[in-house]
């Protein structure tokens, strides 16, 4: 399972999206998650497929690492789609299962709700397999920069969230090299109820929980031995600068959203 984990990963290739002004690219995922929260019913999701199949082809992405980011969420998509199956009311009933009765609305509901977490996973794990972490701390500094004047600290915000996300990987390799360790002498992480396998990661979470605050402190050792003391002052080797590229896939994100919008008025039919 742990391998599936994608979040905070980079694949570093040469591609036109990995070549986007960090800061246009989360500002194309906000655009995005707010297109992906407008589409008014199950012929939109169409749109933003092939939105997201565009994207990925421009990316060069393996698809399979993007659907990889899906496996571990794939209980919460169960859990919403059941949920919306059987707690959404509805007028035209499809099935009468005794407990509960099936319905079109409540069917719709689920399959509206589960494909959309689908969508905003697969449009954020693509942000962070296509911009390096550093990158990203620069694009993020640059948006929250005018937050300045009200004396908010950007550069620190921006490094807190990216070594976040940096640490994500490196925590899971050790979490991997943890369990093995644990799988050797004989721990079993596998079989058993709910309970018992709850309880079996308790040898797994204590060393995980060590190394990790072990390795914050070796990182502020190293910053503060490297004389760091915020953004103050500091400049940049590469100076991030919007370029056509990045117009045109604003563009290209800009005729998503208004397709989005106007999709009910074009479309003769709506599921």
């Amino acid at each position: 399972m742990l391998e599936n984990i994608t979040l905070g990963q980079y694949y570093p290739i040469k591609s036109p999206v990995h070549a986007l002004d960090p800061r246009v690219k989360i500002l194309l995922l906000i655009a995005y998650i707010t297109g992906v929260f407008l589409v008014p019913d199950l012929t939109g999701f169409i749109i933003v497929l092939l939105y997201l199949a565009l994207a990925c082809r421009l990316s060069r992405l393996p698809f399979r690492l993007l659907v990889k980011s899906l496996k571990p969420l794939r209980m919460i998509l169960i859990f919403t789609f059941i949920l919306n199956l059987f707690f959404t009311g509805g007028e035209t009933p499809l099935l009468n299962l005794g407990f509960a009765t099936l319905t079109k609305e409540g069917l719709l509901n689920a399959l509206r709700y589960s494909l959309r977490l689908v969508f905003l996973v697969l449009g954020s794990s693509m942000l962070t397999l296509t911009t390096a972490p550093v990158v990203l701390t620069d694009g993020l500094e640059r948006l929250l920069s005018p937050l300045k004047v009200i004396h908010f600290p950007a550069h620190e915000m921006a490094m807190m969230m990216t070594i976040a996300l940096r640490f994500i990987p490196t925590l899971l390799e050790e979490a991997d090299k943890i369990m093995k360790a644990q799988s050797a002498r004989g721990a079993d992480f596998e079989s058993g109820k709910l309970f018992e396998r709850a309880k079996a990661m308790v040898p797994l979470l204590v060393p995980l929980f060590v190394s990790a605050f072990r390795r914050a402190g070796d990182l502020a050792m190293a910053m503060e031995a490297r004389c760091y003391h915020g953004g103050e002052g500091r400049t940049r080797l590469n100076v991030l600068k919007v370029e056509r590229r990045d117009w045109i896939a604003i563009l290209i994100t800009a005729l998503f959203i208004a397709l989005i919008v106007l999709e009910p008025r074009i479309v003769p039919w709506h599921v």
